[in-house]
């Protein structure tokens, strides 16, 4: 069966749609909180939902948020993902991800003279390894050195949402007793998984994962940082793309946080 999926403001969530995310959520994690998690839903104001065809049940949600932050002599806009999840049966087959891709596109489009991150926490590696599929640039990675104009962006978001909760030095929200996490068997890392460069590198830098602990991630949104895949994932070519637009954000790229002086 197929999901089907939109994406709406979170002032058009029925209680009783907002009931099943929760329930949904309790399946897959522990140490949840009905308040908490009303609280987080209520700071955002998008949500992405995948139904059941069949009934309208929902099956996967994740909510998101944008804002501007002030950095050093900048203004960035930020779109900031928050509670996500879908259900097991449809791991492989999950509308979610197509449907984050085609709303990032439309911020893109409507913020194309303004500098654009995502700002993604990870409490497991299936998250943070979101990253590597849809962005040729994004930070902290195996592969390279975070650079000085992202760690200071990660760190000034970190910072300014979660406060001492963040720690500066290793790029980690450090969860409290309060905190939910991932259940067991749901994102567990195996020897087999550990194989994948990136699960290892996230295992390695969030050891205390799975306590809740949450590795924070940036990557500039543009079509130009968009991989192959991404665009696949959501389901129109690259080269349509670049057509289309003339990869015309290319110029909104990360190079002027890189310089922070300019």
């Amino acid at each position: 069966m197929r999901l089907t999926g939109d994406v709406c403001s979170t002032n058009e969530v029925s209680p009783q749609d907002l009931d099943q995310m929760f329930t949904l959520m309790q399946r897959y994690y522990d140490n949840i909180d009905r308040e908490m998690f009303n609280l987080d839903f209520r700071e955002k104001d998008v949500a992405i939902i995948a139904r059941d065809p069949c009934d309208g049940t929902i099956c996967g949600f994740s909510t998101q948020v944008v804002y501007t932050q002030r950095v050093g002599l900048e203004t960035v806009r930020v779109l900031f993902s928050g509670d996500t999840i879908i259900d097991r049966r449809f791991w492989g087959n999950n509308p979610l991800a197509q449907l984050w891709g085609r709303m990032a596109l439309s911020l893109i489009d409507r913020y194309p003279h303004q500098q654009l991150y995502w700002f993604l926490i990870s409490k497991g590696y299936k998250t943070y390894r979101f990253l590597p599929v849809f962005f040729q640039e994004f930070y902290p990675r195996y592969d390279q050195r975070t650079p000085e104009w992202a760690e200071r962006l990660i760190t000034e978001l970190a910072s300014a949402r979660f406060g001492k909760q963040f720690c500066h030095s290793t790029g980690i929200l450090k969860a409290s007793k309060q905190a939910c996490r991932l259940s067991n068997h749901v994102a567990d890392i195996t020897v087999n998984r550990l194989k994948d460069p990136h699960v290892a590198f996230f295992n390695r830098v969030n050891p205390g994962h799975f306590h809740g602990d949450e590795l924070c991630c940036i990557a500039p949104l543009s079509r130009a940082n968009f991989s192959r895949s991404a665009f696949h994932v959501i389901g129109r070519s690259e080269e349509q793309e670049s057509q289309n637009h003339g990869l015309q954000d290319s110029n909104c790229h990360a190079t002027t946080m890189s310089e922070p002086n300019k």
